[in-house]
């Protein structure tokens, strides 16, 4: 009669904790991915992106309307007190302007300012950032002259140590309504 071999226990062998080791990190990295996939949700695209897409023909009013007021407006972004100063020219000088700091992807860089003119300088605009900016923004300046809005807009490379200067290029899109 042959003599009985003594095995050890499952748990003693190497391979069942290599097979185990596998399972537990793919079930924690499951959970992990699941977790983050919940805590930051993609942004949803728009189900009509055609009619949105159309949006180029967009109606464009107010930046006719202030190319017609000849605005032109320079703003310089201070980096240590984060004060925004704009200098506006044009035969409109409303007591506040909406100054938009536009991120092209990411909203929640987005920045919007409020700008008080100046009462001792004539054309100067003065407001507050809470937070530096800087890269690549789309700039959108409004005011309002009588019971119209005016709207200046361009893409620009902000960056503290050069001013930006809106109404300098030619209005897009509206090669076609001269």
């Amino acid at each position: 009669m042959p003599a009985a071999t003594a095995t050890s226990p499952w748990y003693k062998h190497l391979w069942p904790w290599i097979i185990i080791g596998i399972l537990a990190c793919s079930v924690t990295l499951t959970l992990s991915m699941v977790t983050i996939a919940v805590n930051n949700p993609d942004n949803l695209v728009n189900d009509n992106y055609y009619e949105a897409g159309k949006g180029i023909n967009r109606s464009l009013d107010r930046e006719l309307l202030a190319q017609t007021l000849k605005m032109r407006a320079s703003v310089h972004l201070d980096e240590l007190t984060g004060e925004v100063e704009l200098r506006l020219s044009g035969d409109s000088q409303p007591k506040t302007l909406e100054l938009n700091l536009i991120s092209p992807t990411q909203p929640e860089k987005d920045r919007k300012i409020t700008l008080a003119r100046s009462e001792t300088e004539h054309g100067r605009y003065i407001g507050q950032l809470s937070d530096q900016v800087e890269g690549r923004r789309f700039v959108e300046l409004l005011g309002v002259e009588g019971d119209k809005t005016w709207r200046m807009f361009e893409e620009e490379q902000v960056s503290h140590d050069k001013d930006l200067l809106l109404g300098d290029e030619p209005l897009q899109g509206a090669e076609d309504l001269n």
